[in-house]
């Protein structure tokens, strides 16, 4: 691998460098270059001047040099481009902040096991999208038995009762619904992000939640979306946040952990017992 290995000095490193430790550039074309490609659209016809535009923004940016590799009207009005271009931006892993798994993966058996131990009755989980949101790929690839990324979905686990309620459920209806079914867990899923939607909605959910119920006797509020960060819980009032790539396996050890492995046991149960079950060995 060409380049030189180098300390950065200052917030950066001479062009075409290797860093060392946990400092790391951008790749593009060379180890090193910091070329980083961007999209964006700009309120503007597509000429020259809205080529212009979009290198003077990208310039802006941090981007030198920098050039559009594609432009396309989107419409009369508007232009589509994809600018291609170098960065002297470092970023320092040590730095970064992300929210760890803290509960280990576990199977379908694995997990029917648990509950059945722990709570001696099948689990429940309501789950849908709330307000306008129709966008039902994301719940169903959770709930449904044909589950997301070769695993199956919470209808496949024995001991999970499902009660999927699908696209545009209103939020009193959804917490009637979990009164009625005596849920677990309420899982919601939130695609629609214009105007922060998918925010406003969670943080309605989760109020109405916590003024239906007794906090103690309150079902765990799992949110779950592409545009959703995992830190964001307490700033959505939920228990957990899942985000973009998330596999109905992550969501149901999850369950197991937060319900039967770290939690009381809830009353209507038929008491508790030994809930230690070795995981297998999975990638996350």
């Amino acid at each position: 691998m060409s380049g030189s290995v180098s300390s950065p000095v200052n917030g950066s490193v001479a062009n075409g460098s290797v860093t060392s430790g946990p400092v790391v550039r951008p790749y593009g074309d060379t180890t090193g270059d910091g070329m980083v490609q961007l999209s964006f659209t700009l309120p503007i016809p597509h000429d020259r001047r809205a080529e212009g535009a979009a290198l003077q923004l990208a310039g802006r940016m941090g981007m030198d040099p920098a050039m559009v590799v594609h432009a396309k009207a989107m419409g009369p009005d508007f232009t589509f481009f994809v600018v291609y271009g170098r960065v002297s931006h470092l970023v320092d892993l040590d730095q970064v902040e992300v929210v760890e798994r803290e509960f280990p993966l576990l199977g379908p058996k694995e997990a029917n096991l648990a509950i059945r131990r722990g709570l001696r009755r099948r689990l429940v989980v309501v789950g849908a999208c709330v307000g306008t949101d129709a966008h039902t790929v994301g719940i169903d690839a959770i709930l449904n038995i044909k589950g997301f990324a070769g695993e199956k979905g919470l209808e496949y686990y024995r001991e999970i009762k499902v009660v999927n309620l699908g696209a545009q459920v209103a939020v009193p209806d959804l917490v009637a619904r979990a009164l009625a079914e005596r849920a677990d867990a309420i899982l919601v899923s939130q695609v629609v992000t214009q105007r922060d939607a998918h925010i406003h909605g969670t943080q309605e959910m989760s109020a109405a939640f916590r003024e239906a119920y007794d906090e103690a006797d309150r079902p765990l509020l799992v949110v779950g979306g592409p545009r959703f960060a995992e830190s964001m819980a307490a700033e959505l009032g939920v228990d957990r946040v899942f985000g973009r790539g998330t596999t109905p396996g992550e969501v149901a050890s999850y369950l197991v952990h937060a319900l039967v492995t770290d939690r009381a046991v809830p009353t209507r149960g038929a008491g508790t017992a030994d809930t230690t079950i070795e995981p297998t060995e999975r990638t996350a």
